[in-house]
């Protein structure tokens, strides 16, 4: 079993554990908030931006680490980093220091990370030894979800049930992906693509669901998949049907059903003979050389 598998297998008890933390340094109720992240922590950093908005609890933006306009007024920066060492997060980092309190969720404190931020967030117990990300970015939405009030009591255990409820037929031999939320949703499919890109170099697409009609939906045909995250918007899921492509739908809280999408990339990937803990071109951390 490849690092990943065991990872993507570890989430329900990751999950338990993030949700019963209470860490300090976290957003309070009407704090206007930054957040960012790179890669996969940004797309988790797009759905917590969306959750807490929508929820009225403070207006919320979620930015790539390389473009956070540190000359904004916040009242906090929130950083998302696995491995506390990407170079673009300690560069935001800096450039936002005395100007607000920066909290930052880690899997890893012996970093840089710990000494640029005011307050971190101990994750070690979810960080990870594969270079694709799956169960601390998950993990990391858990606690935040949890922080808001927006996790349901079950969610642990829905994850559970993701470990094994089936992946869409036909699935691992399509051509193409398309990925789709709403909401806070849409980082979530943002994520999903990327999870499959990355593992098993697959063609993914990924959009807010009403936008996927505006276009995208020209690549649609039989040899595609359509993932919806959440409750399809009213008719589409009928039209994407009606083209002959395959779909998913489930009720699953969108979290879990990221986890049957993590299970999809390691799928193909063994599928077409790859190593999902070796994918073309990436590191575990990106740190870029400084001139």
């Amino acid at each position: 079993m490849s690092h990943v598998e065991r990872e993507i297998a570890s989430q329900p008890e990751c999950w338990r554990r993030a949700l019963e933390l209470a860490p300090a340094g976290l957003p309070e109720r009407g704090e206007r908030v930054a957040v960012i992240g790179c890669g996969t922590s940004l797309y988790i950093a797009q759905a917590y931006a969306s959750l807490r908005e929508a929820a009225g609890l403070g207006e919320t933006d979620a930015f790539a680490a390389s473009e956070f306009p540190a000359a904004r007024d916040y009242d906090r920066l929130v950083a998302i980093s696995r491995s506390g060492t990407t170079t673009e997060v300690l560069d935001a980092l800096a450039r936002a220091e005395r100007r607000m309190p920066r909290v930052a969720l880690t899997g890893d404190l012996a970093t840089p990370i710990s000494a640029s931020a005011d307050t971190v967030v101990d994750m070690e117990f979810a960080d990870e030894k594969s270079v694709v990300q799956t169960r601390f970015a998950t993990t990391a939405l858990a606690l935040l979800r949890g922080r808001l009030g927006l996790a349901p009591a079950d969610l642990a255990e829905q994850a559970q049930r993701a470990l094994s409820l089936p992946l869409p037929e036909g699935s691992v031999t399509a051509r193409q992906f398309t990925f789709v939320g709403a909401g806070w949703t849409t980082g979530l499919a943002n994520e999903a693509a990327l999870k499959l890109r990355e593992a098993s170099g697959s063609w993914t697409e990924s959009y807010p669901a009403m936008e996927y009609r505006h276009g995208p939906v020209s690549i649609t045909a039989p040899d595609t998949v359509v993932w919806f995250f959440g409750e399809p918007p009213a008719r589409l899921l009928d039209e994407v049907r009606a083209i002959g492509a395959m779909t998913s739908v489930t009720t699953l809280d969108p979290l879990a059903d990221l986890v049957r999408a993590q299970r999809l990339a390691v799928e193909i990937a063994e599928a077409r003979g790859l190593d999902p803990d070796q994918p073309r071109n990436l590191t575990r951390s990106i740190v870029l050389n400084q001139p």
